[in-house]
């Protein structure tokens, strides 16, 4: 179902899903020998939430067609450097206060080292937020540091919200937007930065990941893994999900507010964390699309 102004979902359907897709790929990324990431949430996280898709893939009972299995391979990969990605960024900040925005089924407020005192603001769709507060407290998980969450939509004045939970806009922050900028229209994509520059004190950081062209060409690279998933029953499309229309660069954008910026492109990234990346005529178009993104890291000056 395409997206409209006021739709909502849930972990199995629509954007939720694709949180749930992320996890799924998070914890096949932490297994292995010398894994990139370690998620020790993502699996039970995925098996709460209960999509038989995702489920059969933790569990190897889904055998892929060999096109499939190499984009399944290269979903994978992406998440793990991505997630690595942001890991870093956060450890790097040292910042007294951290906002996850559409932090979905992020346990990044469980399972990093965060510096004393520090105060994890996570936002989402209050279904989201309580289900994933319900399912982490029953396994016996408990924060690494304060937690505060934010069950807000995005569309709605989630700056407010936030102050409401005690969030000092007079303090530096460390704030992420990870895999959320192609699941919002154009202009909403500059809302959440106007507003995040708003709530920024100097020496705040953000990071977040840029696709330019967003939703055509990823749009197009998605339509096999969709077609994918309907032969095992998911009816989700991930074209459906995303947002066509021209938007300002985020490099620019954010400059142009007092950021100052560096932008890294998806093979860099890739090499930074020591793995190839991916090439092949089985992935198609969707090598393209993950070539020309980029890992955005800005200072408010």
């Amino acid at each position: 179902m395409a997206r409209s102004d006021a739709d909502s979902w849930d972990l199995a359907s629509s954007v939720g899903a694709t949180a749930t897709m992320v996890a799924t790929a998070r914890a096949v990324a932490s297994r292995g020998p010398q894994p990139l990431i370690d998620d020790p949430y993502a699996e039970p996280l995925v098996r709460a939430v209960g999509v038989d898709y995702f489920v059969k893939l933790l569990d190897g009972q889904i055998t892929l067609e060999p096109g499939n299995s190499a984009m399944l391979a290269v979903m994978t990969d992406v998440m793990a450097v991505r997630t690595r990605f942001f890991d870093d960024f956060f450890l790097a900040a040292r910042s007294p206060q951290a906002v996850i925005l559409a932090s979905g089924l992020d346990a990044r407020a469980y399972r990093l080292s965060w510096p004393s005192g520090t105060v994890v603001y996570e936002i989402d769709q209050p279904e989201v937020i309580e289900f994933k507060t319900r399912t982490l407290a029953g396994l016996g998980a408990t924060p690494a540091t304060e937690l505060r969450t934010v069950a807000v939509d995005l569309r709605d004045d989630w700056p407010a919200a936030l102050r409401e939970h005690g969030f000092d806009p007079g303090l530096p922050t460390a704030w992420i937007a990870e895999g959320l900028l192609i699941y919002l229209p154009p202009d909403a994509q500059d809302r959440l930065f106007d507003n995040i520059t708003a709530l920024s004190a100097p020496g705040s950081r953000l990071a977040t990941e840029y696709h330019p062209d967003a939703g055509a060409r990823i749009g197009a690279s998605s339509a096999r893994m969709s077609q994918e998933w309907r032969r095992h029953g998911l009816e989700l499309d991930m074209a459906d999900l995303f947002y066509e229309g021209e938007r300002n660069p985020v490099v620019e954008y954010l400059q142009a507010r007092g950021w100052d910026v560096d932008a890294r492109s998806r093979p860099d990234m890739f090499a930074h964390y020591g793995r190839p990346f991916p090439t092949g005529e089985e992935v198609g178009e969707s090598i393209e699309a993950l070539r020309q993104s980029l890992a955005v890291t800005a200072v408010k000056k």
